[in-house]
């Protein structure tokens, strides 16, 4: 999963080197754009452990739809806010070597980041782009069999790329990727447990349009 980072930029640059449009597609400054899709939020593999590290923590995957919103103030760099329906984790803790589904979550993960478009301005129907900047995750909706679960918000950087794929002058196919550094503290009826690493490779496709 983690390999579609590089995979997204190094596709998106390789088709831009051999497709053009022979009509200017006035792609770059002053573009305000809201790309819409689905975006799956796979946490990592490890997500730490609780309980002086007796109980491992294992968060899953959640899939929803997602939405941006962007302008292009400069041809080549704009910025981008991702936002979504909340998501749902299931949280599995694996005690012993028994894995046991005890506890769930919901999360809105706000992203904003500072991008760069290196055939912004350019008659290339395939934009390739990479992003850099923050993100605030507030968990919602937080239970568990084993007591009063609380998870704190988390404020962390985040890296994106991506590519578009120009139809005309104002709808495209996008797909993008966000790796979101989130770690949230976890308490359990009011006592501090441990925290939870989730930092999440978020994948979205669908489609973009530009106002």
């Amino acid at each position: 999963m983690r390999k579609t980072l590089p995979t997204l930029l190094a596709a998106g640059l390789a088709a831009a080197a051999f497709t053009t449009s022979t009509q200017a597609l006035a792609y770059g400054a002053g573009d305000f754009f809201t790309r819409l899709g689905v975006a799956k939020v796979a946490p990592k593999s490890d997500n730490g452990s609780l309980a002086q590290g007796a109980v491992a923590v294992d968060v899953q995957d959640d899939t929803r739809f997602a939405f941006t919103l962007g302008y292009r103030f400069h041809d080549k760099i704009g910025v981008e806010l991702l936002a979504a329906e909340q998501f749902e984790h299931d949280i599995e803790l694996s005690i012993g070597g028994d894995v046991v589904d005890v506890a769930s979550t919901k999360h809105l993960p706000p992203t904003l980041t500072l991008q760069y478009y290196p055939l912004g301005g350019t008659e290339a129907r395939v934009q390739p782009y990479v992003g850099v900047g923050v993100n605030y995750t507030r968990f919602s909706s937080e239970s568990s069999e084993l007591g009063d679960l609380n998870l704190s918000s988390s404020w962390g950087a985040a890296g994106q790329v991506g590519v578009d794929l120009l139809i005309n002058d104002n709808w495209a196919l996008n797909a993008a990727a966000w790796y979101i550094d989130i770690d949230t503290d976890a308490s359990l009826d009011g006592a501090k447990i441990g925290t939870v690493e989730i930092d999440p490779l978020v994948v979205m496709g669908g489609i973009s349009y530009r106002f």
